[in-house]
């Protein structure tokens, strides 16, 4: 990640931060990679015999 840019308020403190678009677009597609993670974490898991046996049963 490159340094970002700030722009600060008339007292010193950071209001806003500049990126070049990439590294924005980046953090975007990390941001939502964690939303997609939190929204399965409650979800249950099936064991590998199971998945492994649906995949063999359709010719997958």
């Amino acid at each position: 990640m490159s340094n970002p840019q700030y722009i600060t308020d008339s007292a010193g403190h950071k209001i806003s931060v500049i990126l070049p678009i990439d590294e924005y677009m980046e953090l975007m597609e990390d941001l939502e990679d964690l939303a997609a993670v939190a929204e399965l974490k409650d979800e249950g898991t099936v064991p590998w015999e199971l998945v492994k046996k649906e995949l063999f049963s359709n010719d997958v």
